[in-house]
């Protein structure tokens, strides 16, 4: 092959490779509602839910002597009315948490009725996520479990949809648990996606510290998604039936644009700061225009527990056994001195935690090239800030225990 030709060739592939980032770097839009691409990011790699959920499942940690507390309590049902006692995980997503909970409501309710009926009941156990949701890794997980047990602890089902609709039939079930999910609105506010709108989020990715148009918008959102999936458990929990949710929340003293409490854990959240700097820097280097990053949100509202208590009064057929508002802190003291002792570990984890829970709806709005640009970004700028790892942050969270009446 001559000089010319090879040229020629490089030429081509040169070409070929610019009209491949060209698209890769384009702006996309998902269609058919945000149910469709939002999910906590499946598999089992670095970058997946099952290996970054420490804090969702610390949060179930706190929570769990509430949760055994309303099982030991609960109505037990008449085996001849029921030929089955059913529980159900809504927003189950991946990973050891879910499988492990309902390990938990199975087992402490066989225990009570070996114990008060002298009957050892079958168990169904519903995992329901959105679509978009990694079942195969959540199922795969399942079958490992129950094949080095003897003893089936209950039969299991996948069902997906979305638990701000119905989900089951009236009366199917008798134990309804949501842990780390309802934080997770049903969509993004049209006014905030519409630039045109006083609600336009310019600039930020989330509302923590947003324009009070904004906070209004997110938080009317979350009212009605919150009300929406309790009607529903409404009409699907037979009475005596325990309803538990765990979800993202912050202290009433707090106004909505406040949705992190303090200084610190509003510094050093992976949706503030650092998130912002990340989406400027694709800004500042080229690859997206404003329009592409004042676009993207992200879908969470922490509520205060004022609204938590109002939504379910209105609603109607609950009573509140318990409510509790508590905080998690993000890591231990010790993971914090091995972290400010080396930044670069702690920046990979930080963007690990980040691509868990946001990828899918990131590679949804700009493409899988400019999202690990993203992630890139996101973990240079928290890698590189020494001040911020020495910070505290905190998740707060809102435990709820309700009765079905």
């Amino acid at each position: 092959m001559d000089s010319s030709s090879s040229m020629a060739i490089s030429s081509i592939r040169a070409n070929s490779e610019h009209e491949y980032m060209k698209r890769e770097c384009q702006p996309k839009t998902w269609t058919g509602g945000l149910h469709r691409v939002l999910c906590m990011q499946g598999g089992d790699d670095d970058g997946s839910y099952a290996k970054n959920s420490e804090a969702p499942a610390s949060a179930i940690t706190l929570s769990k002597p509430l949760l055994l507390t309303a099982i030991q309590s609960m109505k037990l049902f008449v085996q001849s009315e029921e030929d089955s006692l059913r529980v159900a995980d809504l927003g189950c997503a991946t990973g050891y948490n879910t499988l492990a909970t309902i390990d938990m409501v199975v087992e402490g309710l066989r225990e009570r009725y070996i114990k008060e009926c002298g009957v050892d009941p079958e168990f169904e156990a519903f995992f329901s996520d959105l679509p978009s949701n990694d079942f195969n890794s959540l199922f795969r997980s399942l079958a490992a479990t129950l094949s080095n047990n003897k003893a089936k602890r209950y039969y299991a089902a996948g069902v997906p949809g979305s638990f701000y609709s119905r989900l089951f039939p009236k009366g199917k079930l008798h134990v309804a648990v949501s842990l780390s999910a309802l934080h997770w609105l049903s969509q993004i506010p049209e006014t905030v996606l519409d630039k045109r709108s006083s609600a336009w989020n310019k600039g930020r990715a989330w509302i923590d510290g947003a324009k009070k148009e904004v906070v209004e918008a997110y938080a009317k959102q979350s009212e009605e998604d919150l009300e929406d999936f309790l009607r529903c458990r409404k009409e699907e929990i037979v009475e005596g039936g325990v309803l538990f949710m765990l979800m993202g929340g912050r202290p009433g003293s707090q106004r909505p644009d406040n949705q992190l409490d303090d200084s610190d854990s509003r510094a050093k959240h992976p949706f503030t700061c650092s998130m912002d700097q990340a989406w400027e820097d694709l800004l500042n280097e080229g690859l997206i225009d404003e329009e592409t990053r004042d676009g993207f949100n992200i879908p969470a509202y922490m509520r205060s527990m004022e609204e938590v208590e109002r939504a379910i009064e209105r609603c109607g057929g609950f009573e509140i056994q318990r409510m509790e508002y508590q905080r998690i802190v993000e890591h231990s003291k010790e993971k914090q001195d091995e972290w400010i002792r080396d930044p670069v570990s702690y920046g990979r984890a930080k963007a690990n935690l980040v691509r868990a829970t946001l990828r899918p709806i990131v590679e949804a709005h700009v493409g899988p090239y400019l999202s690990e640009e993203l992630f890139k970004r996101f973990e240079n700028r928290v890698s590189s800030d020494i001040s911020l790892i020495r910070k505290t942050c905190f998740y707060g969270v809102i435990v709820v225990c309700a009765i079905r009446k």
